[in-house]
């Protein structure tokens, strides 16, 4: 059953030894597992409604379905995005989408997301410091260019479900992008171009 899916890879985990995000062979582990499970956006969230979040907090990361106000115009868009909100912004909020990236470049973004969590526990109010200025301000968070957007909250058309900061790493590897217009493989090249 999908609502197990963090839970099965967390109790394989914990038995191998490895506690997640605690450290870097630890979030590669959880990284190369979540990498193998065949599972969908709309199942995940169907099956984890006991993590339905109203709104949006800074610094946690969530899943909703999306349906972009100028999709027409949008060279591509991901319909189902992983995000780590950053700022309100008129009428929703500013968000890194980690799925713009390649998995390489994703667990380099977060691994130096790590350096701004608000304590080490990684429980339900761990979180990042987040903001635009300050992931604009060091030279090592330079893979956020291609994942900032701008979400509308009168177009997120699913709840959103809350990722707990111990399951990050498996969501971050999950197939969960859903985009449109363009195949991932596209979506990648260009997100590279943005920050050569």
């Amino acid at each position: 059953m999908v609502a197990y899916v963090f839970d099965n890879i967390l109790t394989k985990g914990v038995r191998a030894g490895q506690i997640p995000a605690r450290t870097q062979a630890a979030r590669r582990w959880y990284r190369n597992e979540a990498e193998k499970v065949d599972v969908t956006p709309s199942k995940l969230m169907r099956e984890n409604q006991s993590k339905v979040v109203r709104g949006f907090e800074i610094g946690q990361m969530m899943l909703f379905q999306y349906d972009p106000k100028l999709k027409r115009k949008l060279p591509y868009y991901d319909t189902f995005p992983l995000v780590f909100p950053i700022e309100p912004r008129d009428k929703g909020f500013l968000g890194l989408n980690m799925h713009y990236l390649p998995l390489r470049q994703r667990a380099m973004l977060m691994d130096a997301l790590y350096t701004l969590r608000t304590d080490s526990r990684y429980n339900e109010d761990t979180s990042l410091k987040l903001s635009y200025q300050i992931l604009k301000r060091s030279a090592r968070y330079k893979l956020f260019k291609p994942c900032v957007k701008h979400y509308l909250n009168s177009h997120i058309k699913s709840r959103r479900i809350k990722i707990d900061p111990v399951e990050w790493d498996m969501a971050l590897f999950m197939p969960l992008q859903r985009f449109q217009k363009a195949s991932s493989s596209q979506v990648y090249s260009k997100s590279m171009e943005m920050v050569a």
